[in-house]
């Protein structure tokens, strides 16, 4: 009587040829577009033009999403093809990204999402050495966190962004997902907990809940907890499971943020001399920031030019001027793109009743 195991297992063998015989031709299909890559980075040196285009980027991806039958799912098709173009652009020239580190941090995951794996990794110790980096041309491209889902904008980010010639030239959005990490695998002996402020405030429940007498000790990135953590069994970290991995901690507690669907927002920066603003892509985000004068009426008169042209805001937020005089400065992201005539003309007139107006960048919305 033949095994009742031998059919399934010729089956799983052919599945399995057929798999292999498919993945190579994947790569002569992958290693053609290469190439074709290659001669495209040559007619981008000849005419002087940059290597990374997002909005192209955006389009090739928005797509590919469109014209997917399944049963891929959509949602897998942005960060497959994020890694092909990465690879692609890797041969024509080295991309580099600075961003908040050590190795493990959230900033490094968002840089990795957008950019894909193959870039020069540029880990700063904080968001003014992000953006100094980028001015300077140490790196390519800034990756800075502007908003959380829990705790709203980063405040420094915004502030950085009244005085830097940098522009945004995209964004990206991150499921952020905090983890108490530790050397010892159990809450017992837990003096103190490191991690970035925003990481602290986003866990304020669960620790008040489980560690209710620990310290809550800020530092400049949960990926510099989790360091502190590896080398001291009485501190625990808020961080990633790139940063345990990272630093060999274990994870103690997964998923303590206080908010399940808990999501940071990435600016991606740029310096205008080196990278033209992005063209249309059909869905994009125009970020400002203004000031009015301290008068009754001022913001109405603000807002007034967007109704009028139809143009919807999505982001509105207010930051003290430091002035003294109680004047502020307001963030504004507008749906649309400067080369439309409506959002053109919107911005025109709004920039005539602003005492102080400064075009953060225009860019695709996330494709993720």
């Amino acid at each position: 009587m033949a095994d009742s195991t031998t059919a399934p297992q010729h089956d799983l063998l052919a599945l399995r040829t057929r798999i292999d015989a498919l993945d190579r031709e994947l790569l002569a299909l992958l290693n053609r577009r290469a190439a074709l890559a290659q001669e495209v980075g040559e007619v981008k040196k000849k005419e002087g033009s940059v290597a990374f285009r997002p909005e192209r980027e955006a389009q090739v991806i928005d797509g590919l999403k469109a014209a997917n039958p399944g049963p891929l799912k959509s949602a897998s098709v942005a960060p497959i093809w994020r890694e092909i173009m990465s690879a692609c652009r890797a041969l024509e020239t080295p991309t580099r990204v600075a961003y908040l580190g050590p190795a493990g941090t959230f900033s490094e995951e968002a840089a990795l999402g957008f950019f894909g794996s193959s870039i020069v990794r540029v880990p700063c110790a904080n968001f003014d050495e992000v953006l100094h980096n980028t001015v300077a041309g140490s790196a390519d491209f800034g990756v800075v966190p502007v908003e959380n889902s829990t705790e709203g904008v980063v405040t420094r980010s915004l502030d950085l962004f009244l005085t830097t010639p940098l522009f945004i030239i995209g964004e990206t959005s991150l499921l952020v997902r905090h983890n108490l990490l530790r050397r010892d695998n159990t809450l017992a002996g837990i003096q103190a907990v490191c991690a970035h402020p925003q990481a602290l405030a986003q866990c304020h429940g669960w620790l008040s809940l489980h560690l209710p007498e620990a310290e809550r000790r800020p530092v400049s990135s949960n990926a510099e907890g989790a360091r502190l953590a590896a080398g001291d069994a009485s501190i625990a970290a808020i961080a990633s499971e790139r940063a345990g991995s990272e630093f060999g901690l274990h994870v103690v507690a997964p998923a303590i943020q206080d908010e399940a669907h808990n999501r940071t927002r990435f600016a991606i920066l740029a310096h205008p001399d080196r990278q033209p603003r992005p063209a249309a892509s059909g869905h994009d985000c125009t970020s400002l920031v203004v000031s009015v004068a301290n008068k009754p009426g001022a913001v109405h008169d603000m807002l007034v030019p967007l109704k009028k042209h139809g143009v919807s805001m999505s982001r509105f937020e207010s930051r003290p001027a430091r002035s003294g005089q109680w004047e502020y400065y307001f963030y504004i992201d507008l749906q649309g793109h400067p080369d439309q005539p409506q959002v053109a003309a919107a911005m025109q007139e709004l920039r005539a009743v602003c005492a102080f107006f400064k075009l953060l960048g225009t860019y695709p919305i996330d494709v993720h």
